[in-house]
Order: C-alpha cells, then sequence, then structure tokens
C-alpha cells in the first residue's frame, strides 16, 4: 500500500481514485497543450509527465524512485544504477521507428518510479513519435496480451515489439479522441478500467 496526499488505506479505493484523478490530469495534458513545454526523448521529459500526471497523489512524482522494484521475475535496473542508465537512455538517438522503440525499451528497464511508469512512458513514447516522424501509436489497435508479452521479452529481443507498436501508428497526432482512447488501453494494460476518458471528459 503505497503512502498518498489522499490520505487513504485502503487499495482499491486508492487505485480508483489515482485512476480517476490521473485521466483527468491526462486529459488536460493533451487540451491545454501542457505538453509542449516538456522535453522530448529524455529523463526530465519522461519526470514532466509523471509529476504532471501524479502530483496530486504522490510526494515521489517526477522523483527518481530510491528504492529497487521488480515484476514478476524481472528486476529493473537497480537504484545505484539508475542514474547512469538514463543519462545513457539520454543520448540515444530518435531519428527513426528503430532507435525510437530501442530507446523505449531501455527506458521501461529503467523503470525510473516508483509507481506509474508504464502509463507515464506511453505517453512519452507518443511525444517522440509526434516529433520525430509526425506519428503516434493508436493504442486502441494493440492487443493487451500481445503487447505484454511483447514488453516482457523486449529487453532480449525488441523485434516483436517494434513490428506491434509499428503497425498500430497513425498520422492523427492532434486527434483527441484517438488520444483518449489511447489512455484507456494504456491504463488497460496496468489492470486500471473503471473510468473512461470519455465519461470524465463529460463530466468534467
Amino acid at each position: 500500500m503505497l503512502k498518498n496526499k489522499l490520505g487513504i488505506t485502503n487499495e482499491v479505493e486508492l487505485a480508483k481514485e489515482e485512476e480517476r484523478i490521473t485521466k483527468l490530469k491526462a486529459l488536460d495534458l493533451f487540451d491545454t497543450n501542457e505538453i509542449k513545454n516538456f522535453e522530448v526523448g529524455t529523463y526530465e521529459g519522461l519526470a514532466s509527465i509523471h509529476k504532471y500526471l501524479f502530483s496530486d497523489i504522490y510526494e515521489f512524482a517526477g522523483k527518481m524512485r530510491y528504492t529497487n522494484i521488480s515484476k514478476g521475475n524481472f528486476r529493473f535496473v537497480p537504484v545505484m544504477y539508475l542514474e547512469e542508465v538514463l543519462n545513457k537512455i539520454d543520448k540515444m538517438p530518435q531519428d527513426n521507428i528503430d532507435n525510437i522503440i530501442k530507446k523505449y525499451v531501455e527506458m521501461n528497464v529503467a523503470h525510473p518510479f516508483r509507481e506509474g511508469n508504464g502509463r507515464s512512458t506511453r505517453i512519452w513514447l507518443d511525444m517522440i513519435l509526434k516529433n520525430e516522424i509526425g506519428k503516434v501509436v493508436d493504442w486502441s489497435k494493440v492487443n493487451k496480451e500481445e503487447y505484454l508479452l511483447a514488453m516482457e521479452r523486449s529487453p532480449i529481443k525488441d523485434t516483436e515489439i517494434k513490428i506491434l507498436l509499428e503497425n498500430a501508428l497513425t498520422d492523427k497526432v492532434n486527434d483527441r479522441e484517438v488520444y483518449m482512447k489511447g489512455i484507456d488501453v494504456s491504463y488497460q494494460y496496468e489492470g486500471y478500467n473503471t473510468y473512461s476518458m470519455d465519461e470524465l471528459a463529460k463530466n468534467q
């Protein structure tokens, strides 16, 4: 159970509130164009996204984690090497789809935050794609099971995730509906599916 600013002590309740608040922040990020003020393709840019989404909930929003974390049998980059790895990722090229996916995979392995890495990093990835090749991922076309398996295998071989994401690219980079559906799917990958972006937008 993560310590949070909301004073919530029930894990299910926290997950619901986290989803609701951060989805509204993600919508705000798009509607206000605030994201244009963030660096593209750097850890600093990713930290800005993470802070924007999670600052109402966690003190650690936008801050590098200070504890080792793992998912299943996979251990993400140990804390003692994290800063060095992030500096290397910053320097990785992002001039074509192959290099962008390589950079995305490395950032996923780094997993720099205590929570909310996947959701923040998918927005970060779309920022790079939009800036460099004029496309974004239409996440609604990326099957959850296929994506999770491809990401699990990506540190060894990134061909699978590259093909999966390349096949879902769209040039509708400023389409609000594509963005909103993408956020919903991104959250579903992590098991968050209580609220839809469309419903939240209508009730604002």
